[in-house]
Order: structure tokens, then C-alpha cells, then sequence
């Protein structure tokens, strides 16, 4: 199976350091390589300047084969460390396909783990926290705080009734 990953394009978690993420994914962008970074927009409290900030800090995404993420790094400087899975001894791969197809607001979900396992419901987001929002007797609805790995997207219209 590490054989079949080593030729498979994968989103590797990568680290690098805190204050350099958008100056490595500029980098990245230049070179051509796919990858994610997670920001959102700020504004300085006295003024309208508005500047992105990462929401992991140290933390960038990378689209690749394990040989070009290693090339990235070991030929073309880039200044990052792949995070390496205990397990298999290897680059850590972001599974799941969350990556992939990124969850969006009122996507309809299902929970996968956890008290919550099998409910199902839509996707909301309060000051940076994900919930799932469940409709209970066709007239009330619920909020739960649940981690964006337990869930899994349901195919269908984004706001589909019962």
C-alpha cells in the first residue's frame, strides 16, 4: 500500500514557521504546486486595513506526490517540515477527501463518529465553531458541536426538505 501512495497524489499537512505561512503559500503559488491554507480576513480595529490571517498557524496544505512534495522541499528550498504519521513512519496524509470537497454552510451531513453517529443534518458555523443543526419534530431545530472530521457530506440540494 506505501507503494500505490508513493505515486498517488495526496494533501500532505505540512509545518513551517509561525509568521511565514502566506509568504511560503505565495511561494507555492509561484512554483505552480496546488495547496491550501486556511485564512480569514481581519481588520485592524482603529482603520479599514484588512489583512488575511492563518487559522492554523504554522500549518499549510500541500497537493502532491510524495516525490514532488519531498522535491518541493529538498530541491527547491521551500522552507517546511512534512508532518510524519507515528503509525506508518511516512509524510502524514490528510484522508477523508475533506480536502478535496470542503464542507460549505447548509451542506447537508452526516455525523460518522462520536454520541451523534447516523444523525444527520446541516452544516453551520458560529464564530469559528462547526455545528451540525438537526430539525426535530418538523418545527424545532438543534445545534451540535461537532468536529469537521466526523462529518460526511450527503448528496442532494443544499437546503432539501423532508
Amino acid at each position: 500500500m506505501e507503494q500505490n501512495r508513493n505515486n498517488q497524489t495526496c494533501w500532505f499537512a505540512a509545518h513551517t514557521r509561525c509568521g511565514a505561512e502566506l509568504g511560503v503559500r505565495d511561494r507555492l503559488g509561484r512554483l505552480g504546486a496546488e495547496h491550501f491554507l486556511p485564512t480569514e480576513l481581519r481588520s485592524h480595529t482603529r482603520g479599514r486595513a484588512k489583512y488575511e490571517k492563518p487559522l492554523i498557524p504554522g500549518l499549510i496544505f500541500v497537493r502532491a506526490t510524495k516525490s514532488q512534495a519531498c522535491a518541493l522541499a529538498n530541491e527547491q528550498g521551500l522552507p517546511v517540515r512534512y508532518l510524519i504519521d507515528p503509525a506508518t513512519r511516512s509524510l502524514m496524509v490528510v484522508e477523508g477527501g475533506l480536502m478535496d470537497r470542503p464542507l460549505a454552510l447548509g451542506d447537508r451531513v452526516r455525523v460518522t463518529k462520536g454520541a451523534l453517529r447516523g444523525v444527520e443534518g446541516h452544516v453551520l458555523e458560529l464564530r469559528g465553531q462547526t455545528y451540525v443543526v438537526v430539525e426535530l419534530l418538523g418545527c424545532w431545530f438543534a445545534r451540535a458541536s461537532v468536529p469537521r472530521a466526523w462529518l460526511e457530506r450527503i448528496d442532494g440540494p443544499k437546503n432539501a426538505t423532508h
